[in-house]
């Protein structure tokens, strides 16, 4: 089966290019197809693209990359997701990355999972921006990407394929842990873009032996 990835736009792209390097085939779902295939086309052979429900049927593995304020409408648009792997890689920014609408008695992910009935929620691909998820490669070493779910076979699924791509890919538990998460990613943002650091940074997970 391909990774299905809802949106088109910084990350899904991002993403797209990266699974597609690694040999795998990608699903790209987005509203309009013809405005993006032209896009998609220049990633080659393992990519295609469809609208959200050509995409979701495609895969048991589909990934949100879209604004968070479209995340409810998609994960109430199937009665059912029959054990399908979501993962959550959005942030529920406030306007002006002032900071985030949800947090600390929840997350963004935790409100998905309660909305996508019988999908299995993972929360990945959120803490740093999409010219790492391109391209992962550092001189010091792989990039930090925490994976966090309540399922943990979904979460392994996850874990694998943050690794291939070039990710550090660390457990980070159950989903509740998406509370800290989505907070984290916004320390990246702020570094980035109110501090001036831009955007060719990651950050790493440092070990003793």
């Amino acid at each position: 089966m391909s990774v299905s990835i809802i949106g088109a736009g910084n990350v899904g792209m991002a993403l797209a290019r990266a699974f597609t390097r690694a040999g795998e085939s990608v699903v790209l779902g987005v509203p309009q197809p013809a405005k993006v295939a032209e896009a998609v086309a220049a990633l080659g052979e393992r990519a295609r693209v469809g609208s959200v429900d050509e995409a979701i049927d495609a895969s048991d593995l589909v990934i949100l990359a879209v604004p968070h304020a479209a995340t409810a409408a998609i994960a109430q648009s199937r009665p059912d997701w029959q054990g399908r792997v979501l993962v959550d890689a959005t942030n529920p920014l406030a306007p002006g990355l002032a900071g985030l609408t949800v947090g600390t008695s929840t997350s963004a992910a935790e409100e998905l999972a309660r909305l996508a009935s019988g999908a299995r929620v993972v929360k990945a691909f959120n803490t740093t921006g999409a010219e790492n998820m391109a391209d992962a490669r550092y001189p010091q070493g792989a990039p930090f990407m925490p994976v966090c779910g309540d399922d943990a076979e979904a979460r392994r699924r996850v874990l694998t394929l943050a690794t291939l791509i070039g990710f550090d890919a660390v457990d980070a538990g159950p989903l509740s842990a998406a509370r800290y998460l989505e907070p984290w990613a916004m320390v990246w943002i702020h570094l980035a873009f109110r501090q001036g650091l831009g955007r060719q940074f990651a950050f790493g997970l440092m070990r003793r032996g």
